[in-house]
């Protein structure tokens, strides 16, 4: 299979990375945790990181592809509000930092239409 921007296996790869980076880095994780959740925010990191691995192995996997891809769309969708929560709280930041944490924001959409066009794609 060719690796494009859509490549399945490459929006698997972000996902378990990002998965990864979860457990491994959770503290950056854990400030971005809107506080209007339940629970710890450490809880929401750990869950948040299980989630991306999950939809990592079943957008990489054919027979589960077009549903993973489509929850994986909606996961993008669901995280939008901590990657508001990092741009509000940005402001006590570097310039640098904050222009990031601002970029990110529009950066959800085309994470969402890339799972779309992959669960598309798997339909085919």
């Amino acid at each position: 299979m060719p690796r494009t921007p859509s490549s399945p296996l490459l929006l698997a790869s972000l996902l378990a990375g990002a998965g990864v980076a979860h457990t491994v880095a959770p503290k950056q994780f854990d400030a971005i945790v809107p506080r209007s959740l339940p629970g710890t925010p450490r809880q929401w990191t750990y869950v948040s990181g299980a989630v991306e691995l999950a939809l990592a192995a079943g957008v990489a996997h054919p027979r589960t592809r077009r549903v993973a891809a489509l929850a994986t769309a909606a996961f993008f969708v669901g995280v939008f509000p901590a990657n508001v929560k990092m741009a509000l709280d940005s402001g006590r930041r570097s310039p640098g930092f904050r222009a990031a944490a601002i970029a990110r924001l529009p950066l959800q959409v085309p994470l969402v239409l890339w799972a779309r066009g992959v669960s598309r794609s798997a339909a085919s």
